[in-house]
C-alpha cells in the first residue's frame, strides 16, 4: 500500500473524535454522534461543576471568616461525600430495577451498532445509566465515594486564595496570577472528581487491556492527592524549608497542566507507576537489575530496601563494608536456582553443586580483601589522602600516590582491555559504523566457524576472567579505602554504598565504567565533585543517545524512504527543525524518566510515553499465539539458549543489559530475543518465534534483515580502501553482532516432477512395498520379543498381541452371514489425517497441509469408496443387511461432507440415502443372506504346523490372519511375494536376536519352514490388496492418497482398519517404500539386498516418515529425530513435493536492535490499539519499514497486541 494510507479509517476517526474530548474532560460525553435531548448534556455539565460549587461554598465561608481553613475543607468534603453517595445509590437502584428486564439482543438491535440510547425523560433508568453507569463492586462504591469527599475537602484547602497569595505574593504579578490559577486548578479537580464518582473516561495511558478491578477511576484523583501532599508537608513544616517552598510553587503551576498531561498519556496508570517506581528505585537507587517477572521484582525490591536500612544502622565502617559486600553478592545471584538443585535437576546450563563451594571460596576471598584493605586504611590514614568527599589537589613530587589512586589506574587499564576485547568479539565495531576485520567472513558451516573463531574465543575467555573475577575484586578494593566510609550515618551515604557494592556484582561492566569516570575526573583536577556513587548519569546519557538515534531515524526515513514519504512529510520535518529545542527537551525528558519516546502513528511527531517497566508489558513473558509451526521454535529455543550463553559471556552481544533486544535469523525463521534480567554470572532471556507464513510486509522486512546480515557476515567487497570496512547498513535499527552455531532443523523442499510421475520409478514401487512390509512385520516380531511380550495360552491378547500355538486349535467364530450393517463407517486412521482435514486446514509455509492436498485432478478429488452397512425394516423389527458398496457413478455424501449431519442437507434427502437404494433386493422371507467370499490362512481352521521350533517367535497375531478377500486375488499376487528377501531378512534378524551362537541352523530351519512362509505370504498380500497397493503401475494421485492414508475403498480395507496396529504397520511400510522410491530416483537404485536392509534400518532408526499434519511429526521434532520426511502437493505449481528436515549444526545470524526504537514502537502500538482501537490490518503503523523493521517489531509484542507464534518462559543462563 502507498505511504498515504489513512492513519485511521473513517469509522475510527469518528470514534476517536468522540472519545478524545471525553478523555480530556474526565468522562462527560458531550459528543455522541447522534441527537440526544438537552437534559442529557445539562445533567453531565451540572455533575461536572458540582465539586467546584461545593468547594466554592467552603472557600466563601473561609473568605468571610465564618470558618477556618480546616472547617472549610471539612464542609466541602462532607457535601461532596453526600453527593457521591446519592449518585451511587441512584445508579445502584436503577440497576436493580432494570435487572429483570430482558434487553433486545444486539444482533437484532440496529441501535446497538451505533451505541445509541433512547431517552424517554430526564430521570428515566436509561438516562441515569447513561450519565452515571455505577460501579461493579460494592467495595469500590464505598472507597470511591469516601475518596471523592476527601479529595474535595483537601482541594478546597489546597486552593484557598489566601494560600495562593502566600505562595506567590500579595502584590504585582503574583496577585494577578492567583485568579487564573484558582479557576484552572478547580477545573483539574472537577475532572478528577468526575472520573472518580460519575463516569470514568478511557485513558490514553493504558497499561492493562482490561480494567477488571476498576482501578482506572483512581488514576487522576491520586495524582491530585500527590500534589496536595507536598503542600501539606510544607504547611506542617512551618514554611521553613526552602526546597519545599519552591516545590509547592512549581507544583501549583503544574497542577493546572495536569489535564494536558492526562490527555497526552504522559502520566502512568497506577499499576504501571508502581512497577516502574520499584524498578527505577531498584536499578538506580539500590544497584539492582530489572526483573523478569513482577513477583521477582517485588521480592527483590523489598530485600534491597531491607539491606539499605540495615546498612544505615550498622555502627562500624568495617561492618558496613563486609555486610554490603556479602549482601551485594547474594542479591546479585538468582537464588531460585538453589530450588532447582534441591529438586534434583541440574540448573540451566550451570555447574550444579560444584558452583556452591566455588562461590563460597570466591566470596571469602573478596571479604578478606575488603576487610584487610579497610583496616589498613584506618591504621595509616596518612598514606590514603585522596578521599571522596574531600578531594584535594596534591603534587606528585611531595605526596606519594594513595592506594585508591593506584587502584584507579588499575581500573582504567582493566576497563580499556575489557572494552577492547568486547569490541573484537562482534561483527561490527564503534557502534556498528565499521565492520570488524578480525571477524570471519563467508563462513558456511558451523565447523569452519568454530575453527576460525578460536582466537576470538580465547580473547573472550580472557575478558570473562578479567570482568567476572578480577574487576569485582579491584572495585571492592577501590571502595574499601574510600574516605566517605567515615560518614556513613547519613541516609544518602548508606544508600549510596549499598548501591555501589551491589553494582560491583550485579552489573560489573557498568560499575567499572562509572568508577573509571570518577577516577578520570579526579585525575584531571576537576571541580570538587560529590560522592562518587552519586555520579550515576551514565545510564541516562546512554538512553539519551539511543533515543536521539531513534528520533533521527524516524525523521530522516520519513523523507528518504519513498514508501514512507507522506504528503505531510515536508511539513513535519520543517516543524521539527523549527522546534528543535523542544524536540531535544522531549528526548531528554523521556531519557530522564526512563520512559519510551513515542512516535505518534510512527510519524515524526514525538511524545513522552508514560513510564512503564522495561519489559513494556504487564504479564509474565511466555504468552504466544501458537500454531503448528510453533514446534520448530520450541526445538530451536533449547539449542539456541545453550549457544547464546558463551556469546553473552564473551561479549559478542555487546553490553547486554536488561531491556536489550536481539533478532536472530535462520532460513525462514525469525527469533526475537529479549534480555529480561542480568546478574552476576547469569542472564535471563525470553525467546520469541515470529510467524513463518510471511505476508508482503513481513517479506520486505525479512529481505532487508538478510541484506543487513549479508553485508556484515559475507563482507561483499566494495571499491575503495576507505569504504571497505564501513557497514553498508549503518543507521538501520538492526546491527549485526554474531553468528551462533546451533543444532537446528534445516528445511529442504523439493519438487518431485520426473520422479513420482515416472512410470519406470512407479513400476518398482509395488515390489519395494512388499519387501518393506515383510521387513516391518519381521522387525515387529523381534521388537515384541525384545520387549518381553508374553504369550498367554488359552487367552487372546489385545489387537497388538498374539495367540500361542496351542490356542489356535479353536476356530474363531465367524460373524453371522446375515449380520451386515449399513451405516457409513468412519474408521480412525492412525498417524494420518482424513481427507476433509487435509483439505480444510489453513495453509502455512512450513507445516500446514492444505497446499499439499491432492486436489489437482481435473474433476476434483476422487471420493473414497466406503462400505455401507444397511438397516432394513421388516415386520419383525430391523434386519441388518450385508456389506455393500455404493452404486457405480453415484455420489457418496459422506465422502464430501463427513463432518456434517444429514439433517443439515435437506435438499439431498430425496436421494433415498439410508433406504437401501442401489443395493440388491432383499427377500424378506429369507432368514439369512449369503455372506461375502471369505478366505483365511489355513492355520486358522487348523493348527499351524511349524517345522522349526523358533518359528513361533516370528508368528503373527491370529487377528491378522483372517481376511474377507477372494482367493483369486491372492493367487494372482502370490508370485510377487519376495521369498528371497524374506529369507535374507530372517537371517539378518536371527543374527541380531540370537547373537553368534548356532544362528546358521536356526536360520536354515526358519527359511525351510513352509508354514511360516505361507503365513507371511497370506498376511502381506492381504495387506497389499486391502490398502489398495496392488496396482500394476501407480498413478501419482493414487500414490499420494495412499501415502496420506486416504486411499480408495477396497474389499479388505475394513478388516485392515479393524486391526489398527496392522494398519499402522502397513501404512508405515508404504511410506517407507515411497521414501525409498525418492531416494533411488535421486541417488541411484539399490543394488543388493544388504544395501536395502541397511537403508530400511536407517529409516527405522533415524527417520520419521509421515505427514506434517500428524501429531507424531511435532513429537519427533521436539524429540529431535535426526531426519523427517513428508510428501506434499503444491496447488500453486500443480506438482508433488517432498519435504525433508535435517537436524544438523547450522549458523544462526544474530543482530542487536535499537532498544529505544523497540520500546517507542511498542508504546505507540499500545496507544493505537488500546486507546484509538485502530486494529486495521492495513494501518500505516504496521506497514513494512526496511530501516525501523516496524512490522516485525509489532509481531514481537506480547499478545493480545502482538502475535508471536512461540514465546518461551524466562530462561536462566549461566554466563560465568
Amino acid at each position: 500500500m502507498g505511504p498515504d494510507v489513512p492513519l485511521l479509517n473513517d469509522y475510527k476517526q469518528e470514534f476517536f473524535w468522540k472519545r478524545f474530548p471525553q478523555t480530556i474532560l474526565g468522562g462527560p460525553r458531550l459528543k455522541l454522534g447522534y441527537c440526544a435531548p438537552p437534559y442529557v448534556y445539562v445533567h453531565q455539565l451540572v455533575l461536572f461543576l458540582t465539586p467546584w460549587l461545593l468547594g466554592g461554598i467552603g472557600t466563601l465561608l473561609y473568605q468571610l471568616r465564618v470558618l477556618d481553613e480546616a472547617c472549610a475543607g471539612v464542609v466541602s468534603g462532607v457535601l461532596m461525600l453526600g453527593v457521591g453517595a446519592t449518585l451511587q445509590g441512584l445508579a445502584r437502584c436503577m440497576a436493580r430495577r432494570t435487572g429483570l428486564v430482558q434487553r433486545l439482543p444486539a444482533a437484532n438491535n440496529i441501535l446497538a451498532d451505533e451505541e445509541e440510547v433512547e431517552f424517554t425523560h430526564c430521570v428515566a433508568p436509561e438516562t441515569v445509566r447513561f450519565v452515571v453507569p455505577g460501579k461493579k463492586f460494592m467495595g469500590n462504591i464505598i472507597l470511591h465515594t469516601c475518596l471523592a469527599g476527601a479529595l474535595c475537602g483537601l482541594s478546597t484547602w489546597y486552593l484557598l486564595p489566601d494560600r495562593l497569595s502566600s505562595l506567590y505574593g500579595h502584590t504585582g504579578a503574583g496577585l494577578g496570577a492567583i485568579m487564573p490559577l484558582f479557576v484552572l486548578s478547580w477545573v483539574t479537580v472537577c475532572i478528577g472528581e468526575y472520573s472518580l464518582i460519575v463516569n470514568t473516561a478511557t485513558e490514553t495511558a493504558t497499561f492493562q487491556p482490561q480494567d477488571t478491578y476498576e482501578i482506572t477511576p483512581l488514576n487522576r484523583p491520586l495524582y491530585i492527592l500527590a500534589f496536595i501532599t507536598v503542600d501539606l508537608a510544607l504547611r506542617f513544616s512551618g514554611s521553613g524549608v526552602v526546597e519545599l517552598q519552591v516545590a509547592a510553587q512549581v507544583l501549583h503551576v503544574l497542577f493546572v497542566a495536569l489535564p494536558v498531561l492526562w490527555a497526552l498519556g504522559m502520566l502512568s496508570p497506577l499499576d504501571a507507576l508502581l512497577l516502574w517506581a520499584m524498578e527505577q528505585t531498584l536499578v538506580h537507587g539500590l544497584g539492582g537489575s530489572a526483573m523478569s517477572t513482577n513477583i521477582r521484582l517485588l521480592v527483590m525490591f523489598l530485600s534491597s530496601v531491607g539491606v539499605a536500612i540495615c546498612t544505615f544502622f550498622i555502627p562500624s565502617s568495617l561492618g558496613v563494608v563486609l555486610f554490603t559486600v556479602i549482601m551485594g553478592y547474594l542479591l546479585s545471584q538468582d537464588l531460585t536456582q538453589l530450588l532447582v538443585l534441591v529438586k534434583g535437576t541440574s540448573p540451566t546450563l550451570g555447574l550444579g553443586w560444584w558452583g556452591l563451594p566455588l562461590s563460597l571460596l570466591f566470596i571469602i576471598g573478596a571479604l578478606t580483601e575488603a576487610g584487610l584493605l579497610h583496616q589498613l586504611y584506618l591504621i595509616d590514614s596518612g598514606n590514603l589522602t585522596l578521599g571522596v568527599s574531600s578531594v584535594e589537589h596534591w603534587e606528585s613530587s611531595v605526596v606519594p600516590p594513595s592506594p585508591q589512586e593506584v587502584i584507579g589506574w588499575i581500573l582504567i587499564a582493566m576497563f580499556l582491555i575489557t572494552r577492547l576485547l568486547r569490541e573484537i568479539q562482534g561483527a561490527c565495531v564503534l557502534g556498528g559504523v565499521m565492520l570488524n576485520p578480525l571477524y570471519p567472513k563467508r563462513v558456511m558451516t558451523a565447523q569452519a566457524f568454530r575453527r576460525k573463531t578460536h582466537g576470538l574465543r580465547v580473547a573472550g575467555i580472557i575478558r570473562r576472567i578479567l570482568l567476572n573475577l578480577v574487576s569485582p575484586l579491584a572495585m571492592i578494593a577501590f571502595l574499601s579505602v574510600d574516605e566517605s566510609l567515615k560518614k556513613l550515618h547519613t541516609a544518602s551515604l548508606a544508600i549510596g554504598f549499598t548501591r555501589a557494592f551491589r553494582m560491583v556484582w550485579q552489573s560489573s561492566e557498568a560499575a567499572l565504567l562509572q568508577m573509571v569516570l570518577v577516577v578520570i575526573i579526579r585525575l584531571a583536577g576537576a571541580h570538587r565533585i560529590a560522592l562518587w556513587h552519586e555520579l550515576g548519569t551514565t545510564v541516562q546519557l546512554i538512553l539519551f543517545v539511543c533515543k536521539l538515534s531513534f528520533a533521527l531515524t524516524v525523521l530522516i526515513t520519513s523523507w528518504t524512504e519513498n514508501k514512507q514519504r507522506r504528503q505531510s512529510a515536508g511539513t513535519l520535518l520543517a516543524l521539527n527543525a523549527a522546534l528543535c529545542p523542544l524536540l531535544l527537551g522531549v528526548v531528554a525528558l523521556s531519557a530522564l524518566l526512563s520512559a519510551p519516546l513515542l512516535p505518534l502513528f510512527t510519524l515524526p511527531v514525538f511524545l513522552v510515553g508514560f513510564p512503564r517497566p522495561l519489559r513494556s508489558w504487564p504479564g509474565t513473558p511466555g504468552t504466544a499465539c501458537p500454531c503448528p509451526d510453533s514446534v520448530y521454535y520450541q526445538q530451536l529455543c533449547k539449542r539456541l539458549a545453550s549457544a547464546i550463553r558463551p556469546a553473552l559471556a564473551n561479549g559478542a552481544f555487546g553490553s547486554c543489559t536488561p531491556g536489550s533486544h536481539y533478532l536472530g535469523r535462520f532460513q525462514g525463521r525469525l527469533l526475537w530475543i529479549s534480555v529480561l534480567e542480568r546478574g552476576y554470572g547469569y542472564c535471563t532471556v525470553n525467546i520469541k518465534g515470529l510467524e513463518l507464513q510471511e505476508t508482503s510486509c513481513h517479506t520486505v522486512e525479512a529481505r532487508r534483515v538478510d541484506e543487513v546480515f549479508e553485508g556484515a557476515f559475507d563482507h561483499v567487497e566494495r571499491p575503495g580502501q576507505c569504504f571497505r570496512l564501513l557497514n553498508p547498513h549503518w543507521g538501520n535499527a538492526l546491527t549485526p553482532c554474531s553468528m551462533l552455531p546451533v543444532r537446528v532443523y534445516s528445511d529442504a523442499q523439493n519438487v518431485l516432477t520426473g520422479i513420482i510421475d515416472s512410470p519406470d520409478h512407479l513400476r518398482q514401487l509395488n515390489s519395494d512395498f512388499l519387501k518393506t512390509l515383510v521387513w516391518i512385520l519381521l522387525r515387529y516380531c523381534v521388537q515384541e520379543l525384545t520387549h518381553g511380550a508374553q504369550r498367554t495360552k488359552g487367552q487372546s491378547l489385545p489387537t497388538s498381541g498374539r495367540k500361542s500355538q496351542s490356542s489356535q486349535h479353536a476356530v474363531p467364530s465367524e460373524p453371522d452371514p446375515a449380520v451386515v450393517t449399513v451405516a457409513m463407517d468412519s474408521q480412525v486412521r492412525p498417524e494420518s489425517s482424513s481427507s476433509c482435514q487435509l483439505r480444510g486446514q489453513d495453509s502455512s509455509s512450513l507445516s500446514s497441509f492444505a497446499d499439499w492436498s491432492d486436489e489437482d485432478d481435473l474433476f476434483g478429488p476422487v471420493p473414497m469408496r466406503r462400505p455401507m452397512r444397511m438397516m432394513v425394516r421388516t415386520d419383525e423389527g430391523q434386519t441388518e443387511l450385508g456389506l455393500g458398496v455404493s452404486l457405480p457413478g453415484s455420489v457418496e455424501i459422506h465422502s464430501l461432507y463427513e463432518s456434517m449431519a444429514l439433517s443439515s442437507l435437506p435438499t439431498l434427502r430425496p436421494l433415498g440415502l439410508g433406504l437401501g437404494l442401489g443395493l440388491p433386493i432383499v427377500d424378506k422371507g429369507k432368514d439369512k443372506i449369503p455372506a461375502l467370499t471369505s478366505t483365511t490362512v489355513p492355520s486358522n481352521s487348523q493348527p499351524l504346523h511349524f517345522t522349526s521350533p523358533h518359528s513361533e517367535l516370528f508368528s503373527l497375531p491370529a487377528e491378522w490372519r483372517t481376511t474377507q478377500l477372494a482367493s483369486s486375488k491372492l493367487q494372482v499376487l502370490r508370485p510377487c511375494f519376495p521369498e528371497a528377501w524374506f529369507c535374507f531378512c530372517l537371517s539378518q534378524l536371527v543374527v541380531e536376536s540370537f547373537g553368534e551362537g548356532e544362528f546358521e541352523q536356526v536360520t536354515l530351519g526358519l527359511q525351510e519352514d513352509h508354514a511360516l512362509r505361507e503365513l507371511y505370504t497370506q498376511v502381506v498380500l492381504s495387506c497389499c490388496v486391502a490398502l489398495g497397493a496392488d496396482a500394476q503401475v501407480f498413478s501419482p494421485n493414487l500414490l499420494f492418497r495412499l501415502y496420506c492414508g486416504d486411499g480408495p475403498w477396497t474389499e479388505g480395507l475394513e478388516w485392515l482398519q479393524a486391526n489398527k496396529e496392522l494398519h499402522q504397520l502397513t501404512l508405515r511400510a508404504f511410506r517407507y517404500s515411497v521414501k525409498l522410491l525418492v531416494d533411488q530416483a535421486s541417488l541411484g537404485p539399490v543394488e543388493s539386498l544388504d544395501e536395502l536392509y541397511t537403508t530400511l534400518q536407517d529409516y527405522h532408526e533415524n527417520w520419521f516418515i509421515g505427514l506434517v499434519t500428524d501429531r507424531s511429526w511435532q513429537d519427533n521434532v521436539v524429540q529431535e529425530k535426526p531426519f523427517l520426511f513428508s510428501l506434499g502437493h503444491d496447488l500453486t505449481m500443480g506438482a508433488y513435493t517432498s519435504r525433508v528436515l535435517s537436524l544438523q549444526d547450522n549458523l544462526v545470524q544474530v543482530g542487536v536492535l535499537n532498544e529505544e526504537g523497540v520500546r517507542g514502537q511498542w508504546a505507540n502500538l499500545s496507544w493505537e490499539l488500546l486507546y484509538a482501537t485502530n486494529d486495521d490490518e492495513e494501518r500505516y503503523s504496521i506497514q513494512a519499514h526496511s530501516v525501523m523493521l516496524r512490522n516485525l517489531t509489532v509481531q514481537a509484542a506480547d499478545p493480545p497486541l502482538g502475535y508471536p507464534i512461540y514465546s518461551s518462559p524466562p530462561i536462566h543462563l549461566r554466563c560465568l
